[in-house]
């Protein structure tokens, strides 16, 4: 027998559903922050997200962490950074998963 009617059939295959770890469309990716991240953050900058998870806003936050409002500012602007965070509920519900 020759070589090419030895060799197995190939089927064609159906076509795979969509990984069960693929975002759907239209759908927000998974937000770098968790609790492994946590370290990351400065013992200010901890305090900071505490106190605005809270409900403080910036001012009342830096009166009560004896700092200029630009200060607190500045911390939320890193804590947003270096957990990829875009909005003040993302903080909150951070700030509540590490027990703020």
């Amino acid at each position: 027998m020759s070589p090419a009617l030895t060799a197995p059939i190939s089927t064609p295959t159906a076509p795979t559903a969509p990984s069960a770890e693929a975002p759907a469309p239209g759908a927000q990716a998974p937000t770098a922050a968790s609790e492994a991240d946590a370290p990351a953050l400065a013992p200010r900058e901890r305090e900071t997200l505490r106190h605005i998870a809270a409900g403080c806003t910036y001012l009342q936050a830096a009166r009560q962490m004896g700092l200029s409002k630009h200060t607190v500012d500045a911390y939320l602007r890193r804590i947003r950074a270096k957990l990829n965070i875009t909005t003040t509920a993302e903080m909150t519900r951070l700030a509540v998963s590490l027990g703020l």
